[in-house]
């Protein structure tokens, strides 16, 4: 056996079918095997496995026992000359396995070998080459004197910015994502150091094969795809502890008593540090709007009532109370905050025509509390139309702000309006335009385009791969998806690289699937186009799940005395009321399956009762659950909610499903 590939999954379904489908391709004319294994996914990863790629070896644990142990399971039991461990959310080139397995074999002082790897963009990913992270080497990254040198022989050698991508150099650390080893060398050196669960394993590595006397490898003869997951996103707090921790474990390990104090001291300084800035980061994305709102809003009132007193009420001198300005704009201000909100004015992307609903029903709301209020406390009705006009037009300001800075996610207009192009042989380029077509997404364009220049382009075609580039400019392309049933995995590297400043993302179409995956930036993985299931996943199904939630609890708990005569579990009715609205369980859920059965889907909270309650008869068939839970996730509204509970009020008072 020439070569051996091991892959760690985490409910990543969908990747790991991309991923799969180019190493089934690579692998082609050399003697290898695959190993898939699984850390109790539930996403439905192991169905898609047996489905799909019976040739795999699949470990499928019962437990998360993280990367290291995972890894360490399949290379024990692989016979591979070479092991390579390979992330499930990689795409590998036709040749890749071929011409790293050359090489190694043309250097016997290989002890490791990584790759180019280019993110989703078609842009190269700088951790492909790394150094070892010494207590400076660490400094001078961790407070960014790296990024503002990144060619400096000193000051970027955590990623070795001063060595050139294009070309093959001896490197000390290998990137986990992609990380090929002689077998003899890890007979020497022992295999991946379970003290890591997540993060430091492949620098531990790394370092103990050079101190064996071998040398590790970047190759740049080849590329590969990494879209990085979710769960390395560099802004998450979660991120910043796990990573630096596992530096801390390394640093201890292999450095010096003195080193490791003085790298683990520097450490933590970094760990709190970046922790700041991420929780700083994540609460500005997320505030800068609202802040601006409230701000801009309440000064503009407090010189609108300024003036209007001045003008009518007091003009022979006064000013209106302290209570008005102190206490009842403040509260106003909040209602009209809650109602915007509420209707959706900080949803992503932003819609102006749901922030004016929102002030709408704010000023609706105030008038009315406004006339149940003591005659001494009803300064103005003025104010209040006057303040909404001013807030219709500082909240118009603002949106209109976010969207031409391009602020993070504050966006004008619906995402759906994307223009794709479609690059692929007939059948399957037709394919993906129905799985879009079928999508949430509505697109506003779609455009065919042929894989190969050779051949005449069908009527409903607008051109060839050639022709692609001018397509994407005279069309103003915004997306473009690959066929990977007809486009060769290196050619779909190929365009991403040369279109990369085209101001376009990139998606691929595994063959025979109902995914589109692609990255839209280094951290994220980007939109995952599939048949859609997502209306239960919007933020203003969530908030009229939630809204539903509560106010049925109430009902429940005020009639409660009068369900006593009528339905079973009293005390369940009560318990399950109070954890309802406490928000640890949701009356209406998914049907439960057994882990393995069930297809990938929204999360949301338990349910005490589920769509299958509303039947006379007990289901119990994998497909037809599996049915009703898309359906339930598909079309979701919150009077689905409404109609599953009133059928299933005999159900209240048992146990969550």
């Amino acid at each position: 056996m020439k070569l051996s590939i091991v892959i760690v999954n985490y409910n990543v379904e969908h990747f790991l079918e991309q991923c799969l489908t180019s190493v089934r391709r690579a692998t082609k004319g050399i003697k290898a095997e695959t190993f898939v294994v699984d850390n109790n996914s539930v996403d439905g990863s192991l169905r898609m496995l047996a489905e799909k790629f019976p040739e795999v070896k699949l470990i499928a644990n019962k437990k998360n026992v993280g990367f290291s142990k995972a890894n360490n399971q399949a290379i024990r039991v692989s016979d591979g000359e070479y092991v390579l461990l390979l992330n499930p959310d990689t795409v590998v080139e036709d040749d890749t396995f071929h011409k790293v397995i050359n090489f190694m074999d043309a250097h016997p002082d290989a002890g490791g070998l990584g790759v180019k790897m280019l993110d989703g963009k078609g842009k190269f990913l700088p951790e492909s080459k790394r150094g070892l992270p010494t207590p400076l080497t660490a400094f001078y990254k961790i407070f960014g004197f790296s990024r503002v040198f990144p060619k400096s022989k000193r000051f970027s050698r955590y990623h070795l910015g001063f060595l050139d991508k294009d070309e093959t150099h001896d490197i000390e650390v290998l990137a986990g994502a992609f990380m090929l080893m002689r077998r003899t060398v890890l007979d020497q050196v022992g295999l991946l150091d379970e003290d890591f669960f997540m993060y430091g394993e492949d620098i531990d590595l790394s370092y103990r094969i050079t101190q064996a006397g071998f040398k590790n490898y970047y190759f740049a003869g080849t590329r590969i795809i990494h879209y990085k997951g979710e769960s390395t996103k560099k802004s998450s707090v979660n991120y910043v502890f796990v990573f630096y921790n596992a530096m801390i474990i390394f640093a201890r390990k292999h450095f010096s008593q003195k080193r490791a104090n003085t790298f683990s001291f520097l450490i933590n300084i970094a760990i709190y540090f970046r922790a700041f800035l991420a929780l700083s980061a994540r609460f500005a994305r997320k505030a800068v709007l609202p802040v601006a709102d409230l701000l801009l809003g309440y000064v503009g009132i407090f010189f609108i009532q300024g003036y209007w007193g001045y003008m009518t009420i007091y003009k022979d001198g006064g000013d209106y109370p302290f209570e008005l300005v102190g206490i009842v704009l403040p509260v106003y201000m909040l209602i009209w905050s809650v109602s915007v909100y509420i209707s959706g004015g900080y949803d992503k992307p932003i819609k102006l025509s749901h922030s004016m609903g929102g002030l709408a029903a704010g000023s609706v709301l105030i008038l009315v509390l406004y006339a149940l209020l003591p005659e001494s406390m009803r300064y103005s009705r003025a104010l209040i139309l006057l303040g909404t006009l001013w807030l219709m037009l500082t909240f118009t300001i603002n949106r209109l702000l976010a969207h031409f800075l391009k602020i993070d996610g504050y966006r004008l207009g619906s995402q759906n309006n994307k223009r794709f192009l479609v690059i692929g042989d007939a059948d399957e380029a037709k394919r993906v335009e129905s799985i879009l077509v079928s999508t949430a997404i509505k697109p506003e364009f779609i455009g065919l385009v042929l894989h190969d220049e050779k051949q005449g382009v069908p009527g409903d075609f607008i051109g060839h791969i050639g022709q692609a580039r001018d397509i994407i400019t005279i069309y103003e392309i915004n997306e473009v998806i690959f066929c990977s049933k007809s486009v060769p995995h290196h050619q779909i590297i190929d365009k991403m690289t040369e279109w990369q400043h085209a101001q376009v993302d990139y998606k691929i179409a595994p063959e025979d699937s109902l995914s589109i995956i692609g990255s839209n930036s280094i951290n994220t993985r980007g939109d995952l186009y599939t048949v859609d299931i997502k209306a239960i996943d919007k933020p203003g199904n969530r908030r009229s799940k939630r809204l539903f939630d509560v106010l049925a609890s109430f009902t429940v708990l005020f009639s409660w005395p009068i369900a006593l005569f009528f339905l079973p579990h009293k005390l369940g009715i009560l318990l399950n009321s109070l954890l309802v609205l406490f928000g640890l369980r949701s009356w209406v859920g998914y049907i439960p399956q057994r882990a393995g059965q069930s297809m990938r889907l929204p999360v949301i909270r338990k349910g005490i009762v589920s769509p299958a309650d509303v039947f006379q008869q007990h289901i119990s068939d994998p497909e037809t659950i599996n049915r009703l839970n898309l359906l339930y996730a598909r079309d979701y509204k919150a009077l689905k909610d409404v109609n599953i509970f009133m059928r299933s009020l005999r159900f209240i008072g048992r146990k969550s499903v």
